[in-house]
């Protein structure tokens, strides 16, 4: 049975081409969805652009036809533009809320064509518990939705001979395990002694060879720049940033597990004893990332300290900076002086090209699929990019944690050979914060 889908401005401004999202079914838009997008059209934000993306995509669909009859749809659906004279309950009636006015569209459909179920799409919550208490089918809008729950960890286990579990502590060892065609590249394993589960070996697979290789050793004895890991999911984000063959990590975990340090340090290695890179360059959204940064006072590192302060915790902890050094102003900024390190802000990263450096993008979660497109390919020759956040602390409310762009990277890439993924949630930051991580 063919449906109407009825779409709010929110669903258009977050995802322009949610148009042709509803396969065979019909798509309304209230002509109040477009006087609220008109609104948006002169923004440089993202949602002016987006605004921007909807107006051309409606122009396109009117040369075809009119848009109050119908417009065929490339799945078989009919695209039209609607509006009511109907009004709303006494309770509901004030005509002057625009969304008042979008749900009389709903109602009226929904009374008119009851051939075709009216199912009312919107990202605004208090507005799909209005839509219900109208007696709509109100569901949210989400085309890449994947449930935090079911997202792809980055890491199994198997249980495996004894001889193989032996096997991976020999030089060079590589082994073949059973199954592994339905493991992901750089799919991190747990190897257990199937007569002693206690005994393990760490392992990735590594898709190009078909086989299960070990961690890059001596990284637990010697540690990149002073930290070593202190537990296996550390053991695994470190394996992964250190690893020059792999051009996209994305690590998740909650506060303190240690993601942004671990990517950090192995960044300062990459750049300063190995000159894999040439410069580590660093950042988190200045919220939101459209936002113009330029009403802050002083220049653009003077801008972005409060925003990077957390960065530069870490940086100055990885230094290992006395009191006496830091007294006499020795700090994250000499990195910065001698050229190998950058603080970038990402209101300005469109249009870029950048090879030949170590990226790590902190807080990635703050950020939309389209603004992570925009950062991932920016990527030039010869340049890593990390995107590290915590899905649960989203500061951003046009995303939540189902939505938002890191999740969104990890579903895309789980499957390429040139990205990996680690889930992290040991934290290891202190004994109090592991403790307010879970219970608060």
């Amino acid at each position: 049975m063919r449906k109407n889908f009825i779409l709010d401005t929110n669903v258009l401004l977050h995802d322009p081409r949610s148009i042709y999202s509803f396969k065979e079914h019909n798509v309304i838009i209230p002509i109040y969805v477009i006087e609220e997008i008109d609104q948006f059209k002169r923004d440089l934000s993202e949602l002016g652009r987006n605004a921007r993306l909807v107006a051309r995509y409606l122009d396109s669909f009117r040369e075809e036809g009119s848009l109050k009859d119908g417009v065929r749809l490339p799945h078989g659906g009919v695209l039209r533009v609607c509006f009511t004279d109907r009004d709303l309950p006494l309770s509901m009636a004030d005509s002057n809320l625009m969304d008042n006015r979008i749900l009389s569209v709903a109602i009226d459909l929904m009374e008119r064509e009851p051939q075709s179920p009216a199912v009312f799409i919107t990202k605004d919550t208090n507005l799909r518990i209005r839509a219900d208490a109208l007696g709509l089918i109100a569901e949210d809008y989400d085309a890449e939705r994947v449930e935090i729950t079911e997202l792809y960890t980055g890491f199994t286990e198997r249980l495996v001979p004894r001889e193989m579990v032996d096997q991976m502590y020999k030089p060079g060892a590589e082994v073949e395990i059973s199954g592994q065609e339905s493991l992901s590249p750089h799919q991190f394993i747990l190897l257990k002694d199937e007569t002693n589960p206690s005994h393990t070996a760490m392992g990735r697979f590594n898709a190009s060879r078909g086989r299960v290789v070990p961690l890059l050793r001596g990284m637990k004895s010697e540690g990149v720049w002073g930290i070593r890991p202190r537990n296996m999911e550390q053991s695994f984000a470190l394996d992964l940033v250190m690893n020059d063959e792999i051009k996209l990590v994305t690590i998740v975990g909650k506060a303190g597990t240690g993601k942004t340090l671990l990517a950090i340090a192995a960044g300062l290695h990459k750049v300063t004893e190995e000159g894999v890179y040439q410069k580590l360059l660093v950042s988190r959204p200045v919220f939101p990332l459209g936002r113009d940064i330029g009403y802050l006072p002083g220049s653009l590192e003077e801008k972005m300290n409060p925003w990077m302060q957390p960065i530069f915790d870490n940086v100055e902890f990885l230094m290992n900076l006395s009191r006496a050094d830091k007294k006499a102003g020795r700090g994250y900024h000499e990195l910065i002086d001698l050229g190998l390190m950058e603080i970038e802000a990402l209101t300005y990263i469109r249009g870029r090209s950048i090879p030949n450096q170590y990226i790590i993008i902190d807080e990635a979660q703050n950020l939309t699929p389209h603004e992570v497109k925009t950062i991932i390919t920016r990527v030039g020759d010869n340049t890593k990019i990390i995107l590290t956040g915590d899905p649960f602390q989203i500061d951003n409310p046009y995303v939540d944690a189902t939505n938002n762009g890191l999740v969104h990277v990890v579903n895309r890439f789980k499957n390429e050979k040139i990205a990996g993924h680690i889930t992290m949630a040991k934290g290891e930051r202190s004994a109090l914060a592991e403790l307010a991580a879970n219970l608060l």
